[in-house]
């Protein structure tokens, strides 16, 4: 499970930005993009996030994932077709002529943090 690793890295660069912000309050929520052709499984990563935040600042944290499709571009017949899986063809006209456009993305889009009390 390559999420798990994968949660590691996203931990640490949540732990960053919020040290590089100068917040002390709890992670409250996060929100990803994780697209349907980056190979990574949004609920596996809500596995290892649960895991992995065990006693920490980000443990009661909600984790939102927007899952981006792919669109396929046809340099043939120029049609844009949304895609839940990688093609080698159009899905119109069958032309080898392709170009794979999004759905790939792996990004930490937000942190929101608990304003902590003076």
């Amino acid at each position: 499970m390559h999420e798990l690793s994968i949660v590691e890295a996203l931990i640490d660069q949540v732990n960053r930005e919020v040290d590089q912000a100068g917040q002390s309050g709890p992670v409250r929520r996060l929100a990803l993009s994780i697209g349907r052709l980056s190979g990574v499984h949004p609920d596996s990563v809500r596995f290892a996030f649960e895991l992995l935040t065990q006693n920490t600042s980000m443990e009661h944290a909600e984790i939102v994932i927007e899952e981006p499709k792919a669109v396929c571009r046809c340099r043939v017949c120029g049609v844009p077709t949304e895609i839940d899986e990688l093609v080698v063809q159009c899905p119109r006209c069958a032309a080898a002529d392709i170009v794979i456009e999004g759905g790939r993305e792996l990004l930490l889009q937000t942190i929101e943090i608990e304003e902590s009390t003076p």
